[in-house]
């Protein structure tokens, strides 16, 4: 499984995040501790905001331990909100397009987990996205997919819009006998406000951290030190949110639809 680590606060360079840390991203590339998948070389990216709406991006398919590009950008680089993402493929080609972050508009999305028998519901994925929305579909991956189709699910709420999609595909992965695994791990963000998802069907969902001072909020698919105290674990089927100016809260995903039912 990919690994990725998602920052929202004071202005600060990317390095003291991405390659700097003890257990940072990049040592996570070669090593993770909580994955699947103790190296995760398919990819890597990095996504950031600064003087215009739309993120910058830079993706490449070298494993990131192996690019020479990629402390001395993480060094410059200095944004008050970004991503960074190394990559697992779990069946997808390793290309430029099917690296994470992913981009389209303001926002930002990067991912971590699959969709079970991804070749035989892509289609039906796929069909989630409106028309006007799918030319921006310039990969092949099951997250670059969720994401349009969230992106069409209203961005006015983006939670909300979050769980109709998930929904939706919960509903296509159980639709056989057993039903197929999910896993979405993920943050998504417009520039200013950040969230970050832990959800599953039909098997655990992929591990989620924060930790959170007066400087920003870090959100992590693994802690970047070995002390794990010093982190919030996010639970399954939950969702952070972290508004501009606010301090984060975690709040329990379809949680209106329960409080409906009652």
């Amino acid at each position: 499984m990919c690994r990725w680590i998602a920052y929202r606060g004071e202005t600060t360079a990317l390095e003291h995040y991405v390659t700097a840390p003890e257990h940072s991203l990049v040592s996570q590339s070669i090593h993770a501790l909580e994955s699947m998948s103790s190296t995760n070389g398919d990819g890597f990216g990095l996504g950031w905001y600064g003087a215009h709406p739309e993120p910058g991006l830079y993706r490449e398919v070298r494993p990131a331990w192996s690019d020479e590009n990629l402390r001395y950008l993480c060094r410059h680089l200095q944004s008050h909100l970004f991503f960074a993402h190394v990559r697992a493929a779990t069946g997808t080609p390793i290309t430029r397009p099917n690296c994470h972050p992913f981009a389209c508009g303001v926002w930002m999305f990067m991912h971590n987990g699959f969709v079970g028998s991804w070749s035989r519901l892509r289609r039906a994925v796929e069909a989630l996205i409106p028309d006007e929305l799918y030319p921006a579909r310039i990969g092949t991956t099951d997250s670059e997919a969720i994401f349009l189709a969230i992106l069409g699910a209203g961005m006015e709420r983006p939670v909300l819009a979050a769980e109709r999609i998930l929904g939706k595909i919960t509903e296509l992965v159980n639709k056989t006998d057993p039903g197929d695994h999910f896993r979405f791990t993920a943050a998504l963000s417009n520039g200013k406000d950040l969230y970050a998802f832990r959800y599953a069907v039909n098997d655990h969902a992929n591990t989620l951290y924060y930790r959170e001072s007066d400087r920003g909020i870090v959100i992590v698919s693994e802690p970047l030190d070995r002390n794990h105290k010093n982190w919030v674990t996010v639970p399954e089927n939950h969702v952070v949110v972290a508004l501009a100016g606010e301090r984060a809260r975690i709040l329990p995903l379809f949680h209106r639809h329960q409080e409906a039912a009652e």
